[in-house]
């Protein structure tokens, strides 16, 4: 389960971005996740209740935005966020997309003190 290490990268990261600030805690933790990242929602949150546990997250709130999968046509420019992994432009049915969102996931915020 890769959630596991994509957790301890995100609380590595977390704890770098309360340092800067001269952060004792983090009382909420934002994040954006795409459809298409490859990372499992419910999983991720198991794993980020299982590894906080003693550091500066310890009692942070943990906000999972889902991001659906946005694709631009190349032919007709029309922008599209789909349900599912379905690569067709869905109003003139091209296959010329390219991605715009949706493939990541993104810390978005930090609430700290």
């Amino acid at each position: 389960m890769h959630e596991y290490s994509i957790v301890q990268a995100l609380l590595n990261q977390i704890e770098d971005v309360a340092k800067e600030n001269e952060a004792t805690k983090v009382t909420k933790i934002v994040t954006k996740i795409g459809v298409m990242s490859g990372v499992e929602p419910h999983l991720l949150e198991i794993a980020f209740n299982t590894f906080k546990e003693g550091t500066i997250c310890d009692s942070a709130d943990f906000v999972m935005n889902i991001q659906p999968l946005t694709i631009r046509c190349k032919s007709c420019n029309t922008t599209t966020e789909l349900k599912e992994a379905h690569y067709c432009c869905s109003e003139c049915e091209s296959l010329e997309v390219e991605v715009i969102d949706g493939e990541e996931m993104f810390l978005m915020s930090l609430e700290m003190e």
